[in-house]
């Protein structure tokens, strides 16, 4: 099963999208969805009280993130969240009984299991200021979205700040998004040869 990167940024001109695209040249067995190109409602318009059919490209999305075994999330800050945007593409996708269930005793229960993730958030706020007001966007992406569906470990990487950044701390940037994609795609490398070791010796895997 491939990585799936999704870029959320509405436009291609920024970081965003060449973090993506660095990521994925690098790793060798990504692909870019980049969510300004799908053609869907953003708005969850009836909330959870009836079903909204899923557009041709939202259907496509769904299997892409059903087909990977590692999923990288890379957005902006907006407003201490991310993009409008990206915000309806999870509305849409990320539904009870698709996306997670809730048990007997009330708790949530992530039915997309088995799979890792990356967090890489751009940023014009300083680096001591995220943390120091809660770093949500972060939150947001890893705890209540990916985590919440049993995606996990999810490994986060910040860059910023990009407004006043230099064209060497933007190559810099750039060779850490490669950086991430190589070494993702080494650790997907071990886990496979692991498993296929596990097989041949007969062996159970335990975790």
């Amino acid at each position: 099963m491939p990585t799936l990167v999704i870029d959320g940024h509405p436009n291609p001109g920024p970081l965003c999208a060449a973090l993506a695209a660095n990521y994925a040249e690098a790793h060798g067995d990504a692909t870019v969805l980049a969510v300004r190109d799908l053609a869907f409602d953003p708005n969850l318009r009836l909330g959870y009280t009836r079903r909204q059919d899923l557009e041709p490209d939202l259907e496509r999305a769904w299997e892409q993130i059903l087909a990977a075994d590692h999923l990288v999330i890379v957005a902006p800050v907006w407003w201490g969240s991310v993009p409008a945007l990206l915000k309806g593409f999870f509305d849409r996708l990320l539904l009870p009984r698709r996306a997670y269930r809730t048990k007997d005793n009330g708790l949530p229960e992530g039915l997309l299991a088995g799979r890792s993730g990356r967090v890489m958030v751009t940023t014009d706020s300083p680096w001591w200021y995220l943390p120091l007001v809660g770093d949500t966007t972060v939150k947001q992406l890893r705890t209540t979205t990916l985590r919440f569906c049993g995606v996990k470990p999810v490994a986060v990487n910040r860059f910023g700040r990009v407004k006043d950044s230099t064209v060497e701390q933007r190559r810099r940037w750039l060779a850490k998004a490669a950086q991430n994609g190589r070494a993702d795609a080494a650790r997907r490398s071990s886990r496979s040869s692991a498993a296929a070791a596990e097989l041949v010796s007969g062996r159970r895997p335990t975790g």
